[in-house]
């Protein structure tokens, strides 16, 4: 599993961004695989995390037309810069065990 980490530092967040970062997690989540999304902000600093099962979802998420236009609009109006790192999961528990899985 792999998490996509998005982090950016905010300029100007409207309606139009709240309703395109809804529609994009709907569409990550039910059309291209990403298992779990999760998103806070404070202090005009955004941190997004997105959870994949393999590199090739990511690549193909990352390449999606809406997707690409959410970024342009990012860099034009609602960024004033951001960063996005991708890491392996190599290790995952939980307190208190949510399934009954044992970690």
């Amino acid at each position: 599993m792999y998490v996509v980490i998005f982090r950016a530092q905010a300029r100007q967040l409207d309606e139009e961004y709240s309703r395109v970062a809804a529609q994009l997690r709907e569409l990550a989540l039910s059309r291209f695989g990403c298992l779990e999304f999760v998103a806070v902000n404070e202090g005009g600093q955004e941190v997004a995390l997105s959870y994949w099962p393999d590199l090739d979802s990511i690549l193909v998420w990352k390449a999606n037309a809406d997707h690409l236009l959410a970024q342009q609009l990012g860099r034009e109006r609602w960024y004033a810069g951001y960063r996005v790192q991708i890491a392996e999961l190599v290790r995952d528990y939980a307190f208190p065990a949510s399934t009954g899985e044992q970690p």
